[in-house]
């Protein structure tokens, strides 16, 4: 059960007093999704209640960023960041997959024509790169949710009125061209101070293509508008991945003709003949399309298969990625071995010889997103290094920093155990952070990172081959080389 809501403008108070109102009336939802200005010109002294943590959002809230130079310095992070406690800026653009398997395809800002993009928008590279990292992963039907700001150009072509918006000269043409691609299930976007719920759409042809989902498109006025134009929007919706195909593409009777098929096609004939997403995906090294021997077709077998295996993919990457193995970016002289799920890698600039990463196959922002297949690989891999290094007369420090970091890297480091004992290790990762105002707090024996932090919260985490586990929450600041210092 999900939220979204239109322009927010500062008026925290007035929007989570709302959510609360209607959370007591019809039970909890899942998460809030907010499109537009988040923030206004007035925010500063509302926001720093939350900003402190004096005051709380009653759910977890993700935002997008910002449509003007004003409100760009709230957004201290592109790659987004946990702005106050259960408040999150999801980033410039990119998937947000949720441990449900829902994913969230989003994209801050407004149109720009200029190369690169103020901070404030974003330009066609940046949407040709945010399709392109979608589009490439095998079997892709489309995200379940949208996120833009401003409301795709044209929406309203074959539709019921968009009222007083004239869609063919308001809203952006790249955001059309976003939507053609992605066939989101649910659209949301604002700025227009209007509300707008347009027929669904078909994303196939009729009789001449396989029948996909339909999509809705919901445009939001803002939060406390005195025309009492709806803001706030319930829905609820079960992920793509584990739908019944059937169920899935099942047509309305008040779905429309695609509102984008003339322009793109327009477009198209302009365009050289090869664009971003009809390139093949296949120029990387280690090639995730094909099936390696014959492992993968069994697991599909031994579930049953009663879903896709697709509905396991991970998350991909918004631009470049380093350490996803399908990248064309990996340094594939360091890797040492492959699994099904996880690759073991030099580290590039390793503090002694045999300093290892343990790294996912497909991306992955931190262990806590981590789905239970790859967890239990990099378990392997962990007592597998355990038993490599004793034998040298070794014992490894493990640690992890999920901040300013794209893709999952676990840094493995071993010790002599000569040298110092697994309580030395932990004083001093205890001493040095206490010296930089560092809480650093033990995890019990038998407990699991998972149940000290959510997906998308910031941390610095260590492990021994004890199994002995230490945990920091990043709420501010954090220095990017602590563990390489320890």
């Amino acid at each position: 059960r999900r939220l979204a809501c239109g322009d927010v403008e500062g008026r925290l108070e007035a929007l989570f007093g709302r959510v609360r109102a209607i959370q007591g009336k019809s039970g909890r939802f899942d998460m809030l999704l907010c499109v537009g200005n988040f923030f206004g010109s007035t925010s500063e002294t509302g926001w720093a209640e939350y900003r402190t943590g004096a005051k709380k959002a009653p759910i977890p809230t993700y935002v997008l960023g910002a449509n003007d130079q004003e409100t760009v310095s709230y957004f201290p992070e592109v790659s987004g960041c946990e702005l106050a406690e259960n408040i999150t800026y999801l980033g410039r653009r990119g998937l947000y997959s949720g441990t449900s398997g829902l994913q969230i395809a989003y994209l801050s800002g407004t149109e720009s024509q200029d190369e690169p993009a103020p901070a404030y928008s974003f330009s066609a590279k940046d949407v040709a790169e945010l399709k392109t990292s979608l589009l490439s992963s095998p079997n892709f039907k489309g995200v379940d949710i949208l996120l833009t700001s401003p409301w795709p150009r044209d929406v309203g072509t074959f539709a019921n009125s968009a009222g007083e918006i004239d869609t063919k000269k308001r809203g952006s043409k790249l955001v059309s061209d976003l939507a053609a691609s992605l066939k989101p299930r649910y659209h949301f976007a604002a700025l227009e101070k209007a509300y707008y719920e347009r027929l669904p759409y078909r994303n196939h042809t009729v009789l001449q293509e396989t029948p996909q989902h339909v999509s809705r498109f919901i445009a939001l006025a803002d939060v406390g508008n005195t025309s009492k134009k709806k803001y706030l929007y319930a829905f609820s919706i079960v992920p793509m991945s584990l739908m019944d195909p059937a169920e899935l593409v099942k047509q309305p009777q008040d779905v429309t003709e695609n509102p984008y098929r003339k322009s793109r096609k327009e477009a198209q004939k302009t365009k050289a003949p090869l664009c971003a997403e009809e390139e093949p995906a296949c120029q990387f090294f280690f090639d995730l399309n094909k099936h390696q021997g014959k492992k993968r077709p069994s697991d599909e077998k031994e579930r049953g298969n009663s879903q896709p295996k697709q509905a396991k993919k991970p998350p991909q990457p918004t631009g470049p990625c380093w350490f996803c193995l399908a990248s064309p970016e990996v340094e594939k002289h360091l890797v040492v071995s492959i699994g099904t799920h996880c690759y073991l890698a030099l580290a590039k600039g390793g503090l002694l010889p045999d300093h290892v990463l343990i790294l996912p196959i497909g991306h992955y922002q931190s262990v806590v997103d981590l789905s239970s297949e790859v967890v239990e690989e990099v378990t392997k891999y962990k007592s597998a290094l355990k038993e490599f290094f004793r034998s040298k007369g070794k014992r490894y420090v493990l640690f992890e920093r999920n901040y300013r970091s794209q893709h999952l890297q676990l840094q493995v480091i071993p010790v002599p155990l000569d040298h110092c004992t697994s309580e030395d290790i932990k004083e001093s990762f205890i001493a040095q952070a206490q010296e930089q105002q560092i809480e650093l707090l033990e995890i019990p024996e038998h407990s699991d990172i998972t149940q000290v932090a959510q997906p998308g919260t910031p941390y610095f985490y260590v492990e021994l081959d004890t199994g002995e586990k230490l945990f920091h929450r990043i709420r501010g600041r954090f220095p990017l080389h602590f563990g390489r210092s320890v």
